[in-house]
């Protein structure tokens, strides 16, 4: 994705100390995973702020200082997160740090994309672009699908590819393992088969996160009653997701619907959890 361009092209240019959250207990203000880069006079990425982020910044900037060999080193820290840290999260998180050069950018590469999730979106129109530009900073890998030729925008971020496929079911066959699919097609006869595509692929491996179509309550039971009598059972059609996006928000703007569907997105990436276990 675009956020982690910044990060291979500096440090092609120069080491960095990489800090990880390795892990966590109770209140944190990041989830495991989440990174930052330091330089001499750069940061990228964040850990949560705050104290925390200010002493990892020291931690990291001082044994870049020392150069050389410091570079074979990684070590870890546990942080418990109270009042002498400045922070009221009242956790622990375990951070680990590690010296890295260019030679390591394929490597880290692939450990970074790994924490994506891939996601398919069925159609071209206002509404996908929207939630295309929405999911640009987030940890997704967008495979974007469309009928029609030239119908994709220029300038798309890192992560998103685009892909010409007629008929446009067709594509759901080949999606990776684990992918979450919105569809938004212009038509709803492709929307329809796009549906059957995806439910039948879930009979044959179960294998997509999650199906969500765009559109009203009415519309999805036109569809149902067309599924089923394409052979589907009712249990089959459950897991399809329509409307997609958070309920109570109505708004029928592209970005209000993209903001909706994202963050309906992100729960099924991350899964509900209560705030105070989350947040700072």
């Amino acid at each position: 994705m675009s956020d982690l361009e910044p990060l291979y092209r500096q440090l092609a240019l120069s080491p960095c100390v990489l800090v990880t959250v390795l892990n966590t207990e109770g209140s944190a203000p990041r989830e495991r995973g989440a990174w930052m880069a330091v330089w001499p006079d750069l940061q990228l990425g964040t850990i949560g702020g705050g104290h925390l982020e200010w002493d990892a910044l020291r931690h990291s900037r001082a044994r870049l200082s020392e150069g050389g060999d410091a570079g074979t080193v990684a070590w870890t820290q546990t942080v418990k997160l109270g009042p002498t840290l400045g922070q009221c999260c009242g956790g622990v998180m375990q951070l680990g740090f590690e010296w890295l050069v260019a030679a390591d950018i394929p490597a880290l590469r692939l450990r970074l994309t790994e924490r994506h999730m891939p996601l398919a979106i069925f159609g071209g129109g206002h509404v996908g672009r929207a939630i295309v530009q929405a999911l640009a900073p987030l940890p997704f890998d967008v495979r974007w699908i469309d009928s029609r030729d030239e119908v994709f925008p220029p300038g798309l971020a890192q992560g998103v590819s685009t892909e010409h496929s007629d008929p446009v079911h067709a594509a759901v066959a080949d999606l990776v393992p684990g992918t979450a699919v919105l569809i938004m097609s212009f038509s709803h006869a492709e929307d329809l088969d796009i549906v059957a595509a995806c439910l039948q692929r879930l009979r044959r491996s179960g294998d997509l996160r999650f199906v969500g179509l765009i559109g009203s309550r009415t519309k999805w039971a036109t569809f149902r009653r067309r599924l089923v009598e394409r052979g589907f059972a009712q249990e089959e059609l459950g897991r399809i997701t329509c409307p997609i996006g958070l309920p109570g928000l109505e708004g029928k703007e592209p970005a209000v619907i993209a903001a909706s569907v994202v963050a309906q997105l992100l729960l099924t990436r991350f899964g509900s959890r209560e705030p105070a276990e989350d947040t700072a």
